[in-house]
């Protein structure tokens, strides 16, 4: 796998695939859980958001684990990476839970079928929520390992002087 395309890191690219589809995911499994016409529309959709989320996934943390090779060690960037390690088992649950309730969800009505729907909903509720927070605090550990201490650097002015 490339480590850079067009001269920018490849983590630095397929994060974005990530930090975008997750998010998708967790609002349109909440919305599909709790709204059967969003269901109807959007169901399979959300479903597959989920699953490339899990293919970029490990691409992600793949390609991380490159670019730190490059980098000095640093603590920030330790912590993205513990966390970052961790998003494909959140990504990968919210694929199952998403995709199970979709099929227990679009099945004829049986008795049990309404219960089991009813328990996958609020599954797929919790590990959506999961989901998000688990990106957000990868996404923000990411940041301060990118950012730290960016605020001390001089600004520069249209014409090239430091202010």
């Amino acid at each position: 796998m490339p480590e850079f395309i067009n001269g920018s890191p490849l983590h630095a690219l397929v994060v974005h695939g990530v930090v975008v589809l997750i998010p998708l995911s967790v609002l349109g499994a909440i919305l599909i859980a709790v709204w059967p016409a969003a269901r109807a529309r959007i169901g399979w959709i959300v479903v597959g958001f989920a699953a490339v989320s899990v293919i970029l996934t490990p691409i992600a943390t793949s390609s991380g684990d490159d670019l730190k090779r490059r980098l000095p060690e640093n603590a920030l960037i330790e912590r993205h990476e513990e966390l970052g390690d961790l998003m494909l088992w959140f990504a990968l649950g919210l694929f199952v839970a998403v995709t199970a309730y979709m099929i227990v969800a679009t099945r004829t009505a049986q008795t049990w079928t309404k219960s089991v729907t009813i328990v996958l909903a609020v599954l797929t509720i919790g590990t959506a929520v999961a989901a998000g927070v688990h990106v957000i605090r990868v996404g923000d550990a990411g940041a301060h390992a990118v950012w730290n201490g960016t605020e001390d650097l001089p600004v520069r002015q249209h014409g090239g002087e430091d202010r």
